[in-house]
């Protein structure tokens, strides 16, 4: 005798359907609720992980058209005194509201390096929207396009930049 373990049947979707942004306006994510880490990594090895003061983050959803526009503004940790800006016009939320692809620009030093930040919608209600995501940037690019440095004894071939935020 033997026993076979069957798989789940799928969840049935939300009566209310996908979910979608919240209500028209400008949300906020409080320092305490928006996480963000870089990660400096070589090969399969992480080199650096430091993680960053979030000093403005907004999520604004227009009443006239759709998606959002998403800014961060971060300092601290490897960045020293810089100060870096991650500016996106996000489209409206993927047909079963799980994903925001959020095509924009990271900003250091006054240089813009263009990148994209896929963001899974963890909850999405009228008043608030729970994201994380993560992006990489090869390392090379970003030092050439800005003159960003991390010291000798961090090498790193690419930076990956985690985001967890809760716009309310």
């Amino acid at each position: 005798m033997t026993t076979e373990t069957l798989p789940l049947p799928p969840v049935p979707p939300s009566a209310h359907g996908p979910r979608r942004l919240p209500r028209p306006g400008t949300y906020t994510a409080e320092t305490g609720r928006c996480i963000v880490e870089l990660t400096a990594r070589y090969g399969p090895f992480v080199t650096l992980r430091r993680r960053l003061t979030t000093s403005d983050a907004a999520l604004t959803v227009p009443a006239d058209a759709d998606g959002c526009a998403l800014r961060l503004e971060l300092t601290g940790g490897p960045l020293g005194r810089s100060v870096l800006v991650f500016e996106s016009d996000c489209g409206e939320p993927a047909a079963d509201g799980s994903r925001l692809v959020c095509p924009g620009q990271l900003t250091l030093r006054g240089k813009p390096l263009p990148t994209d930040l896929p963001l899974r919608v963890v909850d999405c209600t009228a008043e608030r929207l729970l994201v994380t995501g993560t992006t990489q940037v090869p390392y090379r690019l970003l030092r050439a396009a800005t003159g960003f440095a991390l010291p000798h004894t961090r090498p790193a071939d690419r930076l990956r930049l985690l985001v967890a935020a809760e716009f309310t």
